[in-house]
């Protein structure tokens, strides 16, 4: 049986989840940004090339964190409608509610 906290943890989770995603795009840019920079400079092929793999993970972490994020939201989404199908409401299912949206939103203009 599905319970509030439960509920509190899951939406807990899918916001963490979405926060470090959204930091790793934002490093992907910085990085990308910089290996720009570095080749527009001349700088130094080794330099460089440990910038460019410095890149790559980074960008390599966003379909891990996507993957993780996708497996949350369906589990919040279950644990939703199990409350919801038991007349349980209250702060965290307005919550959790607003959370999937933000999240099916994200991902609906990732999409775009």
């Amino acid at each position: 049986m599905a319970s509030m906290r439960n509920l509190k943890i899951k939406t807990g989770t899918c916001k963490r989840i979405l926060k470090e995603l959204h930091s790793y795009e934002k490093e992907v840019e910085r990085e990308a940004k910089k290996t720009a920079d570095m080749k527009e400079r001349g700088a130094d092929p080794y330099d460089l090339k440990q910038q460019e793999n410095v890149l790559a993970e980074s960008r390599m972490m966003i379909p891990d964190c996507r993957k993780r994020l996708v497996g949350a939201l369906e589990d919040l989404k279950a644990t939703l409608e199990e409350l919801k199908d038991s007349n349980e409401q209250g702060a965290e299912t307005y919550e959790a509610d607003k959370t999937v949206e933000e999240i099916e939103v994200f991902f609906h203009n990732d999409e775009d």
